[in-house]
């Protein structure tokens, strides 16, 4: 599980860095940001698992650069989700937190958190709001989506007119991540379908060619399941035995 927590928060703070800093300053914060986690690790006990996340931020941030198509595909997406998945399923939460001890108490509405649990639910999060958007990105170049202002004219690839998405995104995920750990599957239910019916005006007027609509349907369903895969991890760390 310690694994997981390291690998979603290292790659979640590469992934903003690159986002909200600007290109002259990213080895400056990549470096300050890699030392913070390497001392975190060595606190904590973690060694080895924050090297590896190291590793895997590096490779991660090499394969999916800013700006720019993926150089593996949708690929390293279910790489990250196939090695947090394997790290919290098959190892759980340490007893201890290295030098922290004892000293380690969290309490939360679902009774006391050990450290290895509280990492991944921050990873998560962090994950969640920049990370995700890449990976909805990268599917949505990957099959292609374009959209056409009408019959005749060439198709161009498809992007949203207003950057409201980078925001709108995060909440969605983080709020679909919350009332899916908390069970509150009615509200979940009501809010995605209140997106639907948002969006449904601007689906209805796409055209014949119907690019728009899968434009929405693919980075809707995209990060839907990265939230709720966040919290699935999550769910099976809090209810796994340290």
């Amino acid at each position: 599980m310690i694994v997981a927590g390291f690998v979603l928060l290292a790659v979640g703070v590469a992934d903003l860095i690159r986002q909200f800093l600007p290109v002259a300053r990213w080895w400056i914060a990549f470096v300050a940001a890699a030392l913070a986690a390497a001392m975190l690790g060595v606190v904590v006990g973690a060694g080895v698992p924050a090297v590896i996340a190291l590793g895997v931020a590096g490779v991660w941030t090499w394969l999916m650069p800013k700006g720019a198509a993926s150089r593996a595909g949708f690929w390293p997406a279910v790489g990250i989700a196939a090695v947090c998945g394997a790290s919290v399923v098959l190892i759980g939460p340490r007893p201890d937190a290295g030098l922290l001890g004892p000293s380690w108490h969290v309490s939360t509405p679902m009774g006391a958190a050990a450290f290895d649990q509280m990492l991944l639910a921050v990873g998560a999060i962090v994950f969640l709001l920049e990370s995700a958007n890449v990976v909805v990105r990268a599917a949505l170049v990957s099959e292609s989506v374009s959209v056409s202002t009408d019959d005749d004219s060439p198709e161009v690839p498809a992007r949203p007119i207003l950057r409201g998405g980078r925001l709108i995104g995060p909440l969605e995920r983080v709020i679909v991540f919350g009332l899916t750990l908390v069970a509150a599957y009615p509200i979940l239910a009501a809010i995605l379908a209140a997106k639907g019916i948002v969006r449904f005006p601007e689906i209805s007027r796409d055209g014949r060619h119907g690019n728009q609509a899968e434009y929405f349907l693919i980075g809707s369903l995209v990060s839907w399941f990265i939230a709720l895969f966040a919290a699935f991890l999550l769910w099976w760390g809090i209810h796994t035995p340290s």
